[in-house]
């Protein structure tokens, strides 16, 4: 069961098109880390609060499923999911068409904790992530 579930929107841009007129395969990168932001702002957790807490995440792991390629205009529905804070961050995406509900793309990302001072890895998420998420569990 995952500890939070949100949903994000984008709409293709021209500009993200390869000369076969599809997404570039790259870019289905940036919209996955423009999903985890959002997410991480409905927890009410930002990166600057990570930073706050000297913390760091850096992505350590990377699994990609190319199903069907999206295309210029085509608006995608972004489900994002956090599976697990400890001792690793585990996020899962799974980007549809959103008129058609059809599944184009889905992966998961593994990311380390890290203090930011001591560039050590740390095993135990912030506890200000904890409170956020029980705050939103509450509900």
């Amino acid at each position: 069961m995952s500890l939070f579930k949100s949903e994000f929107e984008i709409k293709i841009p021209f500009h993200d098109l390869d000369p076969m007129d599809v997404v570039w395969h790259g870019n289905y990168i940036k919209y996955m880390e423009q999903s985890r932001c959002d997410m991480f702002n409905k927890i009410n957790y930002t990166y600057y609060d990570m930073k706050n807490d000297n913390y760091a995440y850096p992505v350590a792991k990377m699994q990609t499923k190319y199903i069907k390629p999206l295309r210029f205009n085509q608006e995608v529905l972004i489900e994002t999911s956090l599976e697990e804070v400890e001792p690793a961050i585990i996020i899962r995406y799974k980007m549809f068409d959103k008129a058609t509900r059809v599944e184009v793309f889905s992966a998961e990302t593994m990311q380390i904790g890290v203090d930011i001072k001591t560039g050590e890895s740390v095993y135990t998420p912030p506890a200000n992530l904890l409170k956020r998420l029980e705050k939103i569990n509450e509900k």
